[in-house]
């Protein structure tokens, strides 16, 4: 007789979804969320482009951009990339809808039910306001109750100190850092990981998240 004997707690309820690329997340500080397209990216590039804006991408890989080609070559890519699906923020305070940032789902594993919220970029318009927050908001709710993710992660640079207080802010609890993790643009990179899981964010009040 066979003594095999799987540990750990037994997954259960439906399966993990892929993000459907025709779904928009509507917010209520302003903001809608629609999957980026091509469209979107001479508008962003006026929001997020040019050297006004060269201090969003201290802790990216890609950027600054200082022209709309290499814009438009960097954010087609993610559009097109198997492992991310980015979505266009939209201010709906002005007529029509005006894009003011980027974020994205990234590192998504069906399979063991995870989901990352990544490559946040805010134009100075959505920093710092209730309805940045809810941006996020949108995203991890969207993971836990529409695409049944049982685990939402957050990475964030070390030293990237507005985006470490976002996440405990959002409700992620700190789990340590990868020293040595990456090298982005020439520079040694140690990454602090966070995580909100399913149980946190249904029994705890959605994480602590306030939408605003």
């Amino acid at each position: 007789m066979s003594n095999f004997e799987p540990k750990g707690d037994i997954v259960s309820g439906p399966p993990a979804l892929l993000p459907d690329p025709t779904k928009t997340l509507m917010g209520q500080h302003s903001i809608t969320l629609v999957p980026l397209t091509e469209a979107h990216i001479p508008d962003l590039y006026t929001s997020l482009g040019g050297p006004q804006n060269d201090h969003l991408y201290t802790y990216l890989p890609a950027g600054p951009f200082h022209d709309l080609a290499p814009f438009t070559t960097h954010f087609t890519s993610l559009i097109t990339s198997p492992i991310f699906f980015p979505y266009t923020i939209l201010s709906t305070s002005t007529s029509p809808p005006t894009p003011v940032g980027v974020i994205t789902y990234m590192n998504i594993v069906p399979a063991h039910r995870t989901i990352e919220i990544g490559h946040v970029l805010f134009g100075p318009t959505l920093q710092r306001t209730p309805a940045a927050t809810e941006a996020n908001y949108l995203l991890m709710r969207h993971a836990f109750e529409d695409l049944h993710y049982l685990r939402v992660e957050w990475k964030a640079n070390s030293f990237n100190e507005p985006s470490l207080r976002a996440a405990v802010r959002l409700g992620f609890v700190f789990e340590g850092v990868f020293r040595k993790h990456y090298v982005v643009k020439g520079r040694r990179r140690d990454t602090a990981w966070f995580s909100c899981l399913d149980e946190e964010w249904f029994l705890e009040g959605r994480g602590g998240v306030k939408k605003g």
